[in-house]
């Protein structure tokens, strides 16, 4: 898609966090936090942002579908747009929230264009550092224009990343907790935006997902896959947002990701 310019994107991400997103970091009041669905943050700010985007990305690219989460936890139904033979937006408003909420560095807004089971485009920005990271199919994956490649390490005991604590079957849990003592070092940034472009730079090895909602992942994978990283599920096969994903790991390469797997034993 030629019509679809990086500098547009810029644009709207950067007049965003600096209407929305900054001037409310570190001053959010008690009535912009909630939970939905009983559990997970929410903020006044995730809202405003979603609606934001819907209107700037759908005047960009006018008849395509939108995804965000925000409205995913009012209407189930909008992961329908996904099989439709148009153009569809994904957006996470702030990736990170618990972040944002508590004041801390590490969130991101998180953009994602699809058509049917294609990743096209793809865009993770950083509201702190105004950095936008972006990926485009087939084309590579850059950081403020820069064109990055990963690189990886040979064994796990020299990796770095991280494992989901949540939404495990008991069977892969235990697998899991066997798995942990394998790597250097296991800690989540909880912004796992960041984590994916980390995992495109090389500064991070891995990420053992669960619970895997299209708008946490499918920008990042697209970026990881596009500075040679790679992903793999427990069932040896690629990450498609068209389906139901229970797990996935994501790597510098399709070997070490092989490697964990292997240990897994699944």
């Amino acid at each position: 898609m030629d019509n679809i310019r990086q500098e547009d994107i810029y644009d709207i991400c950067f007049n965003i966090s600096s209407n929305l997103i900054l001037p409310k970091y570190q001053s959010l009041n008690e009535d912009d936090i909630k939970y939905k669905n009983g559990k997970d943050l929410v903020t006044s700010v995730d809202i405003a942002v979603e609606k934001a985007l819907r209107k700037n990305l759908l005047k960009l690219l006018p008849f395509s579908n939108f995804v965000g989460e925000e409205e995913y936890a009012i209407n189930e139904n909008i992961l329908k747009s996904y099989h439709d033979s148009s153009y569809c937006w994904t957006v996470d408003p702030i990736d990170g929230t618990s972040n944002y909420v508590k004041g801390r560095e590490k969130f991101a807004i998180m953009i994602a264009l699809t058509l049917k089971e294609k990743i096209l485009y793809s865009w993770i920005y950083k509201p702190i550092e105004n950095i936008m990271c972006y990926a485009i199919y087939n084309e590579g994956a850059f950081i403020d224009n820069n064109k990055i490649l990963t690189k990886s390490v040979d064994k796990l005991d020299n990796a770095i990343g991280s494992i989901s604590t949540k939404y495990w079957n008991d069977n892969d849990w235990q697998q899991i907790q066997n798995l942990k003592n394998e790597f250097a070092q296991i800690n989540s940034y909880r912004c796992i935006g960041y984590e994916y472009i980390e995992i495109g730079e090389g500064k991070r090895n891995f990420a053992i997902l669960s619970k895997l909602s299209p708008w946490d992942h499918i920008p990042g994978i697209l970026f990881v896959r596009e500075s040679g990283g790679s992903d793999i599920d427990f069932d040896n096969n690629q990450y498609d947002f068209t389906k139901k994903n229970k797990n996935l790991i994501v790597g510098n390469s399709k070997e070490f990701n092989l490697q964990i797997l292997n240990k897994l034993g699944v």
